[in-house]
């Protein structure tokens, strides 16, 4: 997934809770001036409001990352040329008690698999990145 959580009652907005996020789980600091935009918000599995921030972090071989132990079990990263290789994509049909089904997007990268809200927010930025590629 990605550096997220609830709102403080000291953020500002969005972008100001995901900026403070991204440094508490990541010890990651994102200067304001780097985020790019907002996604539109989507709805989690609890019924909470997801508002995604994309934002440039540079060169990932600059980054020294310090992930928060008791938030963060592991950290990996794909390029954009592994997702955007079909084999690499999918997606898992669900069904729910009352019969309602819904498919999500899957992205596969050996041991791991980015699924759920994790893959939405990825597929979005992808449309939104590389239109036509993707």
């Amino acid at each position: 997934s990605f550096p997220g959580g609830r709102r403080d009652p000291a953020d500002g907005d969005a972008v100001a809770t995901a900026l403070r996020e991204t440094r508490e789980e990541l010890g990651v600091a994102v200067a304001p001036s780097s985020v790019w935009g907002q996604l539109r918000t989507l709805p989690d599995r609890h019924g909470m409001t997801v508002a995604p921030v994309v934002a440039n972090l540079g060169p990932l071989e600059a980054l020294t990352l310090n992930p928060n132990p008791e938030e963060v079990e592991e950290v990996f990263t794909l390029p954009l040329a592994h997702l955007l290789r079909e084999e690499n994509q999918g997606y898992t049909h669900f069904r729910t008690a009352s019969g309602y089904g819904y498919t999500l997007p899957v992205f596969l990268n050996g041991p791991h698999k980015v699924w759920g809200l994790t893959a939405i927010v990825t597929e979005l930025t992808l449309e939104l990145l590389l239109p036509g590629r993707y």
